[in-house]
């Protein structure tokens, strides 16, 4: 068992993308401000960086959310990306979202609160749209297509090279990484955490943060928090006993191409996203309908594929209050995906483009499982919690995020209020500010 120290300023718990970035950037916040160091900060992980969701996403960096609140944080994020695109892996070929009629007005709000945010992206629509489909993919079939959303700061970045960059980065500050020592309670007294328990021993503390990914629930219960809560919104509406966690269960995937995935000018094409609502998803060979509407992303393959193809994926499934989060991902047998997931995916893929068509026996069967927890709105808390434990709970929305531990090391580091988290407060649910529903499929809002 590694040794950890007896007392330490700033405990980290979760060495996802969340606790790696916050522990970087705050080293760097006590350094630059004269109040400390990385020697300041623990982080911790039961079993090792990117152990969690971190290590096995898709990957995509991109900033479609119909939540506008969620634009300046993805801004930050994307300045973090490229302050070290080598380290941390990313590849910045934008973003291009796809929707149908009834997405337009949706589309023309997030393109513009995108670019007030200062992320630059730009909105056609109708033919122009099209066109600009089958200007990057010769072999689109832009059936059904109304409007394009195209992001030009985003892409996608290697999972296992972004934690080894955040990892690095983390120890070059001095921070003090420990992996294989669990969390098992929290020395609570009158809403304050005077220590940290773990299985290598106590460590009193000043201040802890949060980034557990999924094992959210498990330490909100160690910290004695609700399980119910009432949820109030801005037009009076309430909703009351609703589950504070909720699990997803991700269903992303694989498919071999050759030749590789490019683009019409041969190079690697821009993450995609397309949503059409009233256009199903048809087995190929049948005609039967596996779907009743077209939700998938991908991107070129990167990490953990054995020859060239792409990667992504279609809407998780719900799986309620309870799930087995131990052991997690690949480990776990109970939540790998299903064949229909596989079929889903390749039909999507071969009815958007030409080359996919007949993909199915192409399909990368292995093993992923990845499952997330959910706020009571799918939107994240960025908050204290209690009175010296600061929450960071992405509800799903997690990898890309790298500024999130940017803006929460600021505000640990100097006490003020950083205005970009504030609609984030975990206290919006009780004062009518939880955020509303929205036209989508996805619980990714």
């Amino acid at each position: 068992m590694p040794a950890i120290p007896t007392s330490v300023r700033f405990v980290i718990v979760g060495a996802g993308v969340h606790g790696l970035s916050t522990a970087w950037h705050l080293a760097m916040e006590l350094e630059a401000r004269g109040t400390g160091s990385g020697r300041d900060v623990l982080l911790l992980d039961k079993t090792a960086p990117g152990a969690g969701a971190t290590g096995i996403a898709c990957g995509c960096v991109r900033n479609l959310y119909m939540t506008e609140a969620l634009h300046p944080i993805l801004r930050h994020s994307v300045d973090v990306w490229t302050s070290d695109p080598i380290n941390l892996g990313f590849q910045q070929v934008g973003y291009v979202s796809v929707g149908a009629a009834n997405q337009e007005s949706e589309y023309e709000a997030i393109t513009r609160s995108q670019n007030a945010a200062g992320y630059p992206s730009d909105l056609r629509v109708g033919e122009e749209a099209r066109r600009f489909l089958t200007g990057v993919w010769p072999d689109f079939n832009t059936e059904g297509v109304a409007c394009v959303l195209h992001e030009k700061p985003s892409g996608y970045a290697g999972t296992r090279q972004a934690v080894w960059g955040l990892a690095r980065k983390c120890e070059q500050h001095g921070v003090l990484i420990r992996s294989g020592i669990e969390v098992t309670g929290y020395d609570l007294v009158q809403g304050r955490v005077r220590a940290v328990r773990t299985t290598a021993g106590d460590v009193a503390c000043d201040a802890v943060v949060l980034g557990l990914g999924a094992w959210t629930p498990r330490h909100w219960a160690l910290l004695d928090l609700p399980d119910r809560l009432t949820v109030r919104y801005a037009d009076g509406r309430e909703t009351a006993d609703r589950p504070m966690w909720t699990y997803w269960r991700l269903r992303e995937g694989e498919v071999f191409q050759d030749p590789p995935y490019r683009d019409a000018t041969d190079r690697d094409p821009p993450v995609l996203h397309v949503e059409l609502m009233d256009r199903p998803v048809r087995d190929p060979a049948t005609g039967a309908e596996l779907q009743d509407h077209i939700y998938v992303y991908w991107k070129n393959g990167a990490e953990r594929m054995p020859a060239p193809g792409v990667q992504g994926g279609i809407t998780p499934v719900r799986l309620g209050t309870e799930a087995e989060v131990d052991p997690y991902g690949h480990a776990n047998d109970r939540y790998q995906a299903e064949p229909a997931f596989a079929d889903i995916f390749c039909a999507s893929l071969g009815q958007l483009m030409h080359r996919f068509e007949g993909c199915r026996p192409r399909y990368h069967d292995r093993r992923n499982g990845g499952i997330c927890a959910f706020t009571p709105d799918n939107v994240p808390i960025f908050d204290w919690v209690r009175e010296n434990v600061y929450l960071i709970a992405d509800s799903g929305h997690g990898f890309k995020m790298t500024g999130v531990g940017k803006l929460v090391a600021r505000h640990l580091a100097s006490g003020e209020r950083v205005p970009d988290l504030a609609p984030f407060g975990y206290r919006r649910f009780a004062e009518g500010r939880t955020f509303g529903g929205h036209n989508t499929n996805s619980p990714w809002v």
